[in-house]
């Protein structure tokens, strides 16, 4: 194995996961002790990616609805999912069940049944919660408890209070089959907290993006902690065009980030205009790398990703933070 020792499958929980990215939410699970019958998704970047990382595990390159799962009936005892998010995110179009992504939902219920899974864990974006008023979110609350076999609990949890150097809030929904004694607890907020010096530091070289020389030169006005309110009056205006006039706080745009605080989430590009993410020392100003993007989502550092650049800031971008997922994994694990 690459960096991933897997225990004997009679003695260890297993787990299936559905639409996995680039398999944070995995390998958190992966790390706390569980054993994998299967990574899904439908990117190929993110399927390469899962096989260079897990080679002996099964990984599937196809939509939810078609993967064949006949053969883990009764085998499975957790099925997790990073379900899309954009279809809720309050950055995107805010479509939720009325987009292909979000009828995943209905899918995943569906798996639900025929696998009748002891646990399962499903991974979203904080605005799952408030999309259309509360109703989408009632909605997949009624769908998931359709078939009445599961106790159901949901939180936002934030990365910052799990061992992750970074602003990160998601909702977390876990259903626990009601043949299952023991209540479920959320994982308790760790009282140590990272921050970017613990990661940025002594962090592997890698290729990443860059800035233009006009920027570079804004930038290099920018302080550590700062963002375009301290350029001056007439660089503000040019570099924020309209959104200058606009309200809203903006602090994100032009953000150079500090070592002594947590990251700002991450998108998927440190490089677009709205969510750029400055390394907070470099001279002169440039992006987070890839491997930073990683050490930020607390992947190991022989976490191996696929495909292009771009495609690499994208998989690290739209993943669950590795702590994260294990904190989550381990409160799992209590029942089981």
């Amino acid at each position: 194995m690459k960096f991933t020792k897997y225990w004997n499958k009679n003695q260890m929980p297993t787990f299936i996961e559905l639409c996995s990215g680039a398999g944070g939410l995995s390998q958190g699970f992966i790390s706390s002790g569980f054993v994998p019958l299967l990574l899904n998704d439908v990117n190929k970047d993110c399927c390469q990616t899962l096989k260079l990382n897990h080679p002996n595990v099964s990984v599937v390159q196809e939509s939810m609805e078609k993967i064949k799962l006949e053969e883990y009936i009764g085998k499975v005892d957790c099925l997790i999912a990073g379900l899309p998010c954009q279809s809720f995110s309050v950055a995107g179009k805010k479509k939720g069940l009325d987009d292909s992504r979000g009828n995943l939902f209905v899918i995943f219920s569906e798996i639900l049944i025929k696998l009748r899974p002891k646990i399962f864990v499903i991974e979203n974006v904080k605005g799952l919660k408030f999309h259309n008023k509360g109703t989408t979110f009632q909605t997949i609350l009624k769908l998931l408890s359709s078939s009445e076999e599961y106790k159901i609990k949901y939180e936002v949890l934030n990365s910052f209070n799990f061992e992750v150097p970074q602003k990160r809030e998601r909702m977390f929904i876990i259903g626990v089959r009601k043949d299952i004694s023991s209540e479920y607890v959320f994982p308790e907020e760790q009282k140590e907290k990272k921050v970017l010096r613990d990661v940025l530091l002594n962090c592997p070289e890698s290729k990443g993006a860059s800035y233009s020389e006009k920027k570079k030169k804004i930038f290099s006005l920018i302080p550590e902690g700062g963002c375009w309110v301290d350029l001056p009056l007439d660089l503000q205006k040019e570099y924020m065009g309209k959104s200058f006039y606009s309200s809203g706080g903006k602090r994100g745009m032009a953000k150079r980030l500090a070592m002594d605080k947590p990251s700002l989430t991450l998108t998927t590009s440190p490089v677009q205009k709205m969510t750029e993410r400055i390394h907070p020392t470099a001279i002169p100003p440039r992006p987070l790398t890839v491997r930073e993007y990683a050490r930020i989502q607390t992947f190991p550092d022989n976490y191996v990703f696929s495909g292009s650049m771009s495609s690499q800031y994208k998989q690290i971008g739209n993943a669950v933070p590795v702590k994260l997922a294990e904190h989550v994994a381990r409160s799992v694990l209590k029942l089981l």
